[in-house]
């Protein structure tokens, strides 16, 4: 199958699926002779693979770990043991990040029960306020890193 048809049936854009073979994910794909990629079922089982790890939240560093082992069958999994472990302990630290982000966000909205003016908006002066203290150096934002990570 080509490109397309291998983002079809993984529902991957076309796009993703060059960066996780230019990361080393996929294995390279045969070409025709007129140098079209050829991909076969191993990728498609791959691609799902990665895919699903990511959805995961696992980083393309721990993908590489499993694929590895995963690619050696005779190979002990305690690395693959260790590697969730810590991912494990990675998305319950991450919670505990999102609470207090609730938590925060939360009391601020406290700061404006009710529509007024924008300048009265105690939400708005509360952002201003913690925003102007941003750039020192004991500042500590709450949000939460790799949040917003999808690819």
């Amino acid at each position: 199958m080509k490109i397309g048809e291998l983002a079809k049936a993984t529902h991957t854009q076309v796009e993703t699926i060059r960066y996780y073979e230019r990361e080393g994910l996929l294995p390279e794909a045969a070409r025709t002779g007129s140098n079209y990629r050829i991909y076969t079922d191993e990728h498609v089982a791959r691609l799902s693979f990665v895919r699903y790890c990511r959805r995961l939240d696992m980083t393309l560093d721990e993908i590489r770990v499993l694929l590895r082992v995963k690619d050696a069958p005779n190979k002990n999994c305690d690395q693959v043991n260790d590697l969730l472990d810590e991912h494990i302990d990675h998305v319950a630290l991450r919670i505990n990040e999102l609470k207090a982000l609730e938590c925060q966000l939360k009391i601020l909205r406290e700061s404006c029960r009710e529509s007024q003016l924008a300048n009265q908006c105690g939400i708005l002066t509360q952002l201003s306020t913690a925003s102007q203290h941003l750039h020192e150096p004991t500042a500590r934002m709450g949000h939460v890193h790799r949040a917003h990570d999808l690819k």
